[in-house]
């Protein structure tokens, strides 16, 4: 028997997966959680083989618990689950140490074989996933990105505190276009798609403090 745990937010889809899942023979649902702060309390009481992990979800995303998975139960093996399939969630992802990344349009019979192939030890990945890791790794390494300005970090320092653009435009006193310019441009130079990952991405760089260590 495959022991799963399934991991998900949204509770009619985790309710499918386990109802989809406890119903196939060589697999059984040892568990279910709601984001990835109980994924990781699961995983150390339930031990699974194989985690089946949503990405985006509160308190605890998807990748930061993966990485949390991989370097703390080498032999429980995450296999990502997401609607997400843009170039910097995939290599998250895969950086964190997920032995596969399928998609939620995957067909039944093939996301049931996909967790028998991560218990077996073998990568998965959904074909789309595949063939963007293929032309990112065919495509020539761009030049280091530039470093954000001091504006822009005063920018981003706010957001960390949860203003909203209006906020931070009236405290820096800047337009709040201006405020939006200035975080495409981070979301640019950090490699991040929104406001939450930019802030998580400066304090592992060291561009903001981190609360949790002053």
């Amino acid at each position: 028997m495959i022991r799963v745990l399934v991991v998900d937010d949204h509770p009619v889809v985790r309710s499918g997966l386990v109802g989809m899942l406890s119903v196939t023979e060589d697999i059984e649902v040892v568990g279910e959680a709601g984001d990835g702060s109980e994924a990781l309390a699961l995983v150390e009481s339930a031990r699974p083989d194989v985690v089946l992990m949503d990405l985006r979800m509160p308190r605890t995303d998807g990748v930061t618990a993966t990485g949390a998975i991989v370097s703390g139960y080498p032999s429980t093996r995450v296999l990502v689950l997401t609607t997400y399939d843009t170039d910097t969630d995939i290599l998250h992802a895969v950086e964190a140490g997920a032995a596969g990344y399928l998609l939620k349009d995957t067909p039944h019979a093939d996301l049931l074989d996909g967790i028998r192939a991560a218990a077996r030890g073998e990568t998965v990945l959904a074909p789309p996933v595949a063939a963007r890791l293929m032309s990112r790794l065919r495509t020539p390494a761009a030049p280091p990105a530039a470093q954000p300005s001091p504006r822009e970090l005063e920018v981003l320092a706010a957001v960390a505190r949860g203003l909203s653009n209006a906020e931070i435009g009236r405290e820096l006193y800047i337009g709040e276009a201006t405020v939006k310019t200035h975080l495409q441009r981070l979301f640019t130079k950090l490699d991040v798609d929104d406001r939450t990952r930019a802030v998580t991405v400066a304090y592992e760089r060291g561009l903001l403090p981190n609360p949790r260590t002053t």
